[in-house]
């Protein structure tokens, strides 16, 4: 195909690029100027830059360029300052990074006819971006509504401001999960920004209109009946057994015939204290039960701990695509689909699973519509 076609794949990216550099951010810059910016330490050379940049043959820079492009021009900070790293980018800055690297890395696959390269060598030290948020699991196609269903502590393990007769009355204090709440209720936001209808919940304050739309469950069986009750109306091979002591007797169960199987979280005990080192998660999706045409999905585990793991999994931009691809490719045919997975857990951190590594993949399970139980 001709290099002087606008529509072919090349030149458009190739015209993307050149846009970027003459009117990104409201700055034009130069060929040198922009090759000092993306080099650093090793400018790149302006008639390299124009090679990317022609209409008539032009040449596709490798994926770590254009990735830092985006980089480039995700803040008026970077065009004065150079590349700036992710985490001094605010929430807005790294949005605007999120789309605009997920853009160019999609025209630079198209310009060489192919998925996007396997990063290899110093590209695989970059930070992943993300795709931008609009996609996959924890967005609602029909954008209807959406109810987060979290755990609530028992009354003794309340705080003091969770008690409503308290001046300084909290009611997020009467909440457990909040750390997964939290995050999954401003990635479901995120993810359907035209959606004004996704809010969370306690179990004992949920009407009969919150029962009939989507269901996002967090924690377990034993803090969360939703979850418990859910459970036993979904018919799956798979149980939760909570215990007073659950990293002792508490585990999950897998029938399969006559085997079952259980796992158990990890803790250890060598320096006195108990202390977690890895919990076991469930990560459920499947229609709801209690309306054939919305989802119930579940997030649960032994602690907390794990249940944030198995939210981060489908929220964190450093795994969140290559978890939705591994869905995408093992459940893509199936109506309901689970997982049980390993959540780590390193100096005091809970680290988000990556469900394309089989040791982190303890059980899977699936079933297509109409399939018999």
């Amino acid at each position: 195909m001709s290099g002087q076609d606008p529509t072919s794949p090349p030149v458009r990216l190739a015209r993307r690029l050149r846009e970027l550099r003459r009117s990104g951010l409201g700055r034009r810059l130069t060929q040198e100027q922009l090759g000092q910016l993306l080099g650093g330490a090793e400018p790149l050379s302006a008639p390299l830059i124009s090679s990317w940049e022609r209409d008539n043959g032009p040449t596709v820079p490798p994926e770590s360029r254009v990735r830092a492009y985006a980089r480039v021009f995700a803040t008026r900070r970077s065009l004065e300052a150079g590349i700036l790293e992710e985490d001094d980018l605010s929430d807005e800055e790294k949005d605007h990074l999120y789309e605009l690297e997920s853009e160019l890395v999609r025209l630079r696959s198209e310009a060489v006819g192919a998925e996007a390269e396997p990063s290899t060598g110093a590209e695989a030290a970059e930070p992943p971006i993300g795709r931008a948020v609009g996609y996959g699991t924890w967005h609602f196609e029909d954008q209807r509504p959406v109810v987060i269903v979290a755990s609530e502590l028992p009354t003794d393990e309340r705080p003091e401001y969770a008690d409503p007769s308290s001046p300084d009355y909290v009611e997020l204090f009467r909440y457990a999960d909040l750390d997964s709440m939290v995050e999954a209720y401003g990635h479901i936001r995120a993810a359907n920004p035209q959606n004004n209808r996704v809010r969370f919940r306690r179990a004992s304050a949920l009407t009969r209109d919150d029962f009939a739309s989507h269901l996002v469950l967090l924690g377990g069986v034993d803090w969360n009946p939703v979850t418990r009750d859910l459970l036993r109306r979904l018919d799956l091979p798979i149980r939760q057994v909570s215990a007073d002591d659950r990293a002792q007797n508490g585990y999950f169960e897998v029938v399969e015939g006559d085997q079952r199987r259980r796992f158990r979280p990890k803790v250890s005990t060598d320096q006195g204290a108990a202390e977690l080192v890895e919990d076991v998660a469930m990560f459920y999706r499947g229609p709801s039960p209690l309306n054939r045409r919305r989802t119930v999905t579940i997030c649960n585990a032994m602690f907390g701990r794990g249940t944030l793991g198995a939210v981060r999994a489908l929220t964190d931009a450093w795994f969140r695509d290559r978890n939705e691809d591994y869905l995408a490719e093992r459940f893509g045919g199936a109506e309901e689909f689970l997982l049980l997975i390993r959540v780590p857990v390193f100096a005091g951190n809970t680290l988000t699973p990556d469900w394309t590594l089989e040791e982190n993949r303890l059980y899977e399970w699936s079933r297509t519509a109409g399939q018999a139980s």
